[in-house]
């Protein structure tokens, strides 16, 4: 028996018995959300817990041998999802290939012992222990030995499209920002540290927060972006550029956020970017001055954009508490205008 993985189990023993699902629910989708309202009426209905058994290693990097798999949302923000979504129980472990050796008796043996148990609600296409021998129908009928129910829950759609991670992935590559919500049920964003950068921005009256993310996080299409930007419990308004700066002839891969009307320290802080609305496609130009007037279009662009979320979204119930942009943004009542004089004087220390 693999006692690494007991351990990491170990640790989330709970004190009462759980009704569990198993994957590695990468965003949190609609689709994991699906299968985790139908997790938490099952366990309502049993008087027990509800519990996920998560991956900090992506199973198709360790079983196919694959360099990287872009996660779509880092694993504190994965966890934190799941338990904001209802989840009592949340056991992350290490997808090794020792793990994958384990039968489904051994492994299921011991969730039992671990986490307590009961019952397991999985998705159509689960397949666990070695072989990948662990189906829905062969859980099943383990299940009836070992004293434990295995109920299956058909996939979510959206436009007849099933809601999937791979998906979503591949529209944040063709940068469809709008469909990517759709799926995720609330906006994509990039979280890390503010890290020190050229300062190229402040230069053009842009200082801009330059963001470290995890290197294998997944990463939307290079291009130009109204953003919203998360400091603490604080929701500020930004437009946020990710791509390699063609005008300055630039390789290095960054995201650079500009954060209206704002002018504090927030050197090595941790911060979130939503991304809201792609405005355009990263472009090359002639002079500075023409990438001035540019940027200068994408802040109006982007703050009447804003304005009209927190217009349309006020007194509507969103789907996610990480949509809800009315008290966020107050300052967007204000015209775009109103800001145009000062926009040059304001200066963000500790960023670029």
């Amino acid at each position: 028996m693999n006692t690494n993985i007991e351990q990491e189990l170990a640790r989330h023993t709970p004190g009462k018995p759980t009704l569990l699902t198993i994957g590695v629910f990468d965003g949190v989708h609609l689709g994991h959300r699906h299968l985790l309202n139908h997790l938490i009426t099952r366990a309502r209905e049993k008087g027990c817990l509800t519990g996920v058994v998560t991956f900090k290693t992506h199973p198709e990097k360790v079983l196919n041998r694959r360099d990287t798999i872009p996660w779509i949302c880092p694993l504190p923000e994965r966890v934190r999802l799941l338990k904001a979504a209802g989840v009592d129980v949340v056991a992350p472990v290490t997808f090794t290939r020792e793990l994958a050796g384990l039968t489904p008796k051994e492994f299921v043996m011991l969730l039992q012992k671990r986490l307590r148990m009961c019952d397991l609600l999985l998705g159509p296409d689960f397949a666990l222990g070695k072989h990948r021998q662990g189906t829905p129908e062969y859980l099943q009928r383990l299940g009836e030995g070992l004293g434990f129910r295995v109920e299956v829950v058909k996939a979510a759609r959206l436009h007849g499209e099933v809601i999937s991670s791979s998906a979503i992935r591949q529209l944040l590559a063709q940068g469809d920002i709008n469909k990517v919500e759709s799926m995720l049920g609330r906006y994509f964003s990039l979280e890390g540290r503010v890290v020190t950068g050229d300062r190229r921005g402040r230069t053009l009256g842009f200082p801009t927060a330059n963001l470290k993310v995890h290197p294998e996080q997944a990463m939307p299409k290079d291009g130009i972006y109204a953003t919203v930007t998360h400091l603490g419990e604080r929701a500020m308004a930004s437009v946020t550029n990710i791509g390699v700066r063609p005008t300055f002839k630039g390789h290095k891969h960054l995201i650079e956020t500009y954060i209206f009307d704002f002018n504090e320290d927030i050197y090595r802080r941790k911060i979130r970017v939503e991304l809201v609305v792609r405005l355009r496609d990263e472009m090359r130009f002639n002079n500075i001055d023409e990438l001035k007037t540019q940027m200068q279009k994408d802040v109006e662009k982007a703050k009447a954009i804003l304005a009209k979320k927190v217009s349309s979204s006020r007194g509507a119930k969103r789907r996610s508490d990480l949509m809800r942009l009315p008290r966020c943004l107050p300052r967007l009542r204000l015209a775009a205008s109103a800001h145009r004089n000062d926009m040059n004087t304001k200066s963000l220390r500790g960023t670029k």
